[in-house]
Parts: C-alpha cells; structure tokens; sequence
C-alpha cells in the first residue's frame, strides 16, 4: 500500500493561511491533491490538519482527513518528520501497513502526476529508501558572494575567482515538492540528505519556493505561463 501525507497546518505566519489561499484559481492544497489522485499510485492521500477549515477544504478535493493532527505536532517548530510519522503510525493501525509513503507539500502547486509516479518506479529499483525532488542552482555556488557588515563583499569560496562558470561542478538543492519513503525510513526519521537517498532531478522551471508576497506573485505568473505552453502543445503542466 502507497500513501500520500500533507502536511497542512492551520498556523503559517508568512502568508496567513496559506495551505488554502487561492492560487490561479483554486485553494493551493487542492494542486498537491488533484496530482497526487491523477498518478494513480496512491491507495490513500491523507492530509494531517489541525485545522478545521483546511480540512473542509481538502476533503472537498478528495483526500482523506481521518484524523485531527495534536496540538503538540502543530506549532511552529515541530518538524515534518514527526508529523509524517504520526501520520504513518496512524495509518499502520487503522488502514494498514504501507509499504511507501510520499510527503507532499501543501503549498507545492507545480507538482506533477508523473513526477510521483516515475520517482516511485526509480525507488523500487534501487536499493536506497528515499528519493525526493531536487533542481539544479541557476548560478554556480563556488561563485557565490556575500556582504560584509560596510557592504563590501567577499566570495565564499575565492579559490575560483578565476574559474569558468562552465567548468564548475553543477550543484542542486531540495525543490520542496515531494518525498517517497519507506516505512523503516519514516519510523527510524532518516534523512533525505544521506547515503540512503536518491534525487530525482525536476526542472528549474518547475520549481517555485513561495515563502513571501513577491514569491507567491511570481509562482503564479510562472505557473499561468506553463499552462499556456502546455495548451499550445508543450511539455510542461
């Protein structure tokens, strides 16, 4: 058995009650929902809320909310780990074993259907427990800069002042969309960011941190522009 956790507290304080603000037209939650149902790979998709309207919400769009996520497990530095394996660990008990589960964010509109499936393929195959979405810097890292106290700068890493951007080793970071796990792997909290896990490479086009007003306007006038090349024959969205 598969199944999909979201993570969807009431509390964000960046942009209040985010999990559920309209983004290009629908609650942002209800885009992790409707790609996790369209993969097909999921026997259950399971929103952890403390939440009663997020949890309104998100039953409309067709995830399960079989439980209210303790108060202990909704503050603001509860990590989402815990939340996962509360999650997983109520799932164990009153629907069964899973055998894989996907943390999918709340707030990660770009999330594709086929991403999930795919990653979920390239999981089994391998002998690691974990596989999570990642994209690559758009500037090299070994360049990068950073301001003193009088606003003059110094680069992290000098020795490649003088290097070609193109010969540097391409760097990636977490794309914040989703993460397949085993059961052992959520119950012993293993990280992402170790020997057991592997990456599975999105597009940068495809990626959008929204933490902030300006970061929210940007996902949507990226998200509205992948849909109309999507329309027109695209690959995207």
């Amino acid at each position: 058995m598969n199944i999909a956790i979201i993570p969807a507290r009431g509390g964000s304080k960046r942009i209040p009650r985010k999990n559920i603000k309209h983004f290009c037209g629908k609650p942002m939650i209800a885009w992790s929902i409707e790609a996790a149902k369209s993969s097909g790979v999921f026997q259950h998709i399971i929103v952890s809320t403390d939440d009663a309207e997020i949890a309104a919400i998100a039953k409309q769009y067709g995830a399960e909310v079989p439980f209210v996520r303790p108060d202990t497990l909704a503050d603001d530095f509860t990590g989402t780990g815990a939340v996962v394996k509360h999650a997983t660990e109520w799932v164990a008990q009153h629907l069964g074993h899973p055998t894989y589960i996907c943390t999918l964010y709340a707030t990660a509109p770009f999330v594709q259907a086929a991403d999930l499936a795919k990653s979920l393929q390239l999981l089994k195959r391998s002998s690691k427990q974990i596989i999570f979405s990642v994209t690559s810097y758009a500037f090299p890292i070994q360049r990068a800069i950073k301001i003193l106290a009088d606003d003059s700068v110094t680069m992290f890493q000098p020795e490649y002042y003088s290097s070609r951007s193109q010969d540097l080793e391409p760097a990636f970071h977490d794309a914040g969309q989703f993460y397949w796990s085993s059961f052992t792997a959520v119950q012993e909290q293993i990280s992402a960011f170790s020997s057991d896990a592997l990456a599975y490479k999105l597009p940068r086009m495809q990626v959008q941190d929204i933490d902030t007003e300006e970061d929210w306007d940007r996902a949507e006038w990226l998200f509205k522009a992948l849909k109309r090349d999507a329309a027109s024959g695209g690959r995207l969205l």
